[in-house]
């Protein structure tokens, strides 16, 4: 199948200006197409993936991808699907997060090869150097106020309040369109549903400014889950490509965790596998839903376009041993991504053996030496997925993994986590 085609197939395509016209451009050329991240943020999130896959499959399929970061935009604060106003963030850190975006990019885009190379752009290269009087004469002349007031990303925000900093928005991408337009002969811009009104307004620039113009706009869908929560959040908040910010480990587990109902939908619109792998994989839940199949498929998938196949293989090994209890066979690392979000306690005395019992009441995993003393017997604590049993256990430095940290668990599954000091 052509390419909108399979992007219809995996439910990628929300709108498209001139979906005909489109097809029939894509099928005569290979074009340059972009779409914009702001930089609101010191990482992108999984919220971003989508665009940032869908610019991957136009490259694979011969185009010519440009990722726009937003280094003016990202000073300014897109009102869209917003409900109040943006803070501001100084110049600098817009600079320091659009230099970090920029590398989180190159991981899923080609800049190297020959045939179709991605770009990166910045448009504060384009508007650092304009002047107001020159942006309100040749391109704000350009857009009708009632024009404006009618879009959605506006309209939404009447009641509330807007700011005309934040009203301008609309013409800022505008204006990117048209000079990508101008300097790479980009003809498509993609975006997430909330840029309908801000790419058609891109494209009502440039038909306004070039003779002859011919360019498009493609929406994707807003990615939805089945219970009704939201899309990219966790109990911990969002999940973000950054790995200090959200372990490999923690990303694997949030699409492993897919409801049923998503995940063919997640398998079609976040990953590169086959219609055919997929309706097998499609075929597997439905006559075997307990043995996840398709969601081991999806993290996998997912966990290694994101993070590499390394880490991947890692947060497949801390899941298997924290579902078996084989502790022992982590790495302090693989221990400190597992048991992040668990209690934990520091422990700081200078001795390199202290009493279990001791250490359970003073950490607070148990509340008196009574109950310890209790669990114990009763073959409820674990270090490092042993049992112990032994009221007058020590522990030494060969409980400690890597010198760094003890993991206690009491019961099945009340985990905690002893932290050295180093």
């Amino acid at each position: 199948m052509n390419l909108l085609h399979e992007l219809e197939w995996r439910g990628l395509i929300n709108q498209v200006t001139d979906h005909e016209g489109l097809e029939k451009l894509l099928s005569e050329e290979k074009i340059s197409l972009y779409c914009g991240f702001d930089p609101t943020a010191d990482s992108l999130h999984i919220g971003h993936l989508l665009p940032i896959l869908t610019l991957r499959r136009f490259q694979q399929a011969g185009h010519f991808p440009i990722a726009l970061v937003g280094g003016a935009t990202g000073l300014i604060g897109d009102p869209s699907g917003r409900k109040s106003e943006r803070s501001l963030n100084e110049k600098e850190i817009v600079q320091q997060w659009s230099e970090k975006i920029k590398e989180q990019l190159s991981r899923f885009l080609d800049f190297d090869t020959a045939e179709n190379p991605a770009k990166i752009a910045n448009n504060y290269d384009w508007t650092r150097s304009l002047d107001v009087i020159s942006f309100l004469r040749d391109v704000g002349k350009n857009f009708g106020l009632n024009y404006m007031l009618a879009k959605e990303s506006v309209q939404s925000r009447i009641e509330t309040g807007i700011s005309f900093t934040e009203f301008s928005y609309m013409i800022l991408q505008s204006f990117d369109f048209l000079k990508l337009y101008q300097n790479e002969n980009c003809r498509l811009q993609i975006g997430g549903s909330d840029q309908w009104g801000n790419i058609t307004a891109g494209l009502e620039l440039i038909r306004k400014t070039e003779e002859e113009a011919k360019a498009f706009g493609l929406t994707l869908p807003l990615v939805t889950k089945a219970d009704g929560t939201k899309f990219g959040k966790t109990e911990s908040g969002a999940v973000w490509l950054d790995k200090e910010k959200t372990s490999p480990y923690e990303f694997y587990q949030f699409w492993i965790n897919t409801d049923d109902r998503d995940v063919i939908k997640y398998l079609k619109y976040f990953t590169f596998l086959t219609k055919e792998e997929i309706e097998q994989l499609e075929k597997e839940l439905q006559e075997a839903p307990e043995k996840r199949t398709a969601q081991k498929a999806l993290a996998e998938e997912v966990t290694k376009l994101v993070h590499g196949e390394e880490a991947l293989r890692q947060a497949i090994k801390i899941s298997e041993a924290l579902f078996s209890g084989s502790i022992s066979e982590l790495t302090a690392d693989e221990i400190r991504q597992g048991f992040h979000d668990v209690p934990s306690f520091e422990y700081t005395g200078e001795a390199e053996e202290v009493s279990l019992l001791e250490l359970l009441v003073t950490s607070g995993i148990v509340s008196s030496k009574r109950q310890a003393r209790e669990d114990l017997t009763n073959g409820a604590i674990y270090v490092n997925g042993e049992r112990v049993q032994d009221v007058n256990k020590v522990l030494t430095k060969e409980d400690r993994v890597e010198g760094q940290f003890t993991v206690i668990r009491r019961g099945k599954k009340k985990y905690h986590l002893i932290q050295y000091k180093s």
